[in-house]
């Protein structure tokens, strides 16, 4: 399958519209990701671990969110806990499509995997011992984040845990403009032009909202969690572990 380079955004628009998965998103979406996200590859690949570690037998693994599969794909390369399965959500039918026609190219263990069309929020999390939230939280209006958390809490198992990655915000203004730029100076790097930054920047402004580490880790111990960890961190990209 061809890998399409992201050009979204490469020529002026004369309307910015805010940023959706449509079908335009999902045929370019790997190039983006790996161009747009520090570090993506790497939380990928520890997500399949750290899922691995904490899989117990007989339970469900969620991918809420999981766009092109590709956290889903991590953990059934890993996850050896018997009969156990993962649970793949999205509500972009195009995203879907793809990640079904990605997982058939997939040689590796026979872990059932089922996809679900449907908005995350209205999924029931149940008997689960892993959940992954790979950068869709921030997709999620603020005041609705605290209930997705407890339903998630909730549908877990004793010792099932939450892996939680994000884009991050910073307090201090100071800290949050000099991490703005070293991302912008990735993005540069990887080839996009200032043009393109820009106007990904206002596409995204009023659907993607970033949270400081300080309001994930309150909002997880408010909804149950024992504890919350951090695992990586690179620029104003993050990931966290919770434990219940």
């Amino acid at each position: 399958m061809t890998k399409k380079t992201d050009a979204l955004y490469a020529a002026p628009l004369q309307e910015i519209i805010d940023f959706q998965f449509d079908e335009r998103v999902v045929a370019v979406f790997p190039d983006m990701i790996q161009r747009s996200v520090p570090g993506y590859g790497m939380i990928i690949t520890n997500i399949g671990i750290i899922a691995a570690r904490y899989a117990q037998a007989g339970s469900h693994c969620y991918d809420l969110g999981c766009s092109l599969g590709a956290a889903t794909l991590a953990m059934r390369q890993r996850i050896t806990a018997p009969d156990c399965d993962i649970i793949a959500v999205d509500n972009s039918p195009a995203m879907l499509e793809r990640a079904r026609e990605l997982l058939a190219l997939d040689s590796g263990p026979a872990i059932p995997v089922t996809m679900i069309c449907s908005d995350l929020q209205e999924v029931t999390i149940m008997n689960a011992s892993v959940v992954v939230l790979n950068f869709t939280l921030q997709f999620i209006p603020p005041p609705e984040r605290l209930a997705l958390m407890q339903r998630i809490y909730a549908g877990l198992r004793p010792g099932g845990i939450l892996i939680l990655s994000e884009k991050i915000a910073f307090s201090e203004p100071g800290r949050q403009q000099l991490h703005i730029e070293l991302h912008h100076d990735f993005k540069r790097a990887n080839g996009y032009s200032d043009l393109e930054i820009s106007q990904k920047r206002s596409a995204l402004e009023n659907v993607m909202i970033p949270e400081t580490l300080a309001t994930h880790h309150k909002r997880l111990k408010a909804a149950g969690f024992s504890c919350s960890e951090l695992w990586f961190q690179c620029f104003n990209f993050a990931s966290l572990v919770a434990i219940k």
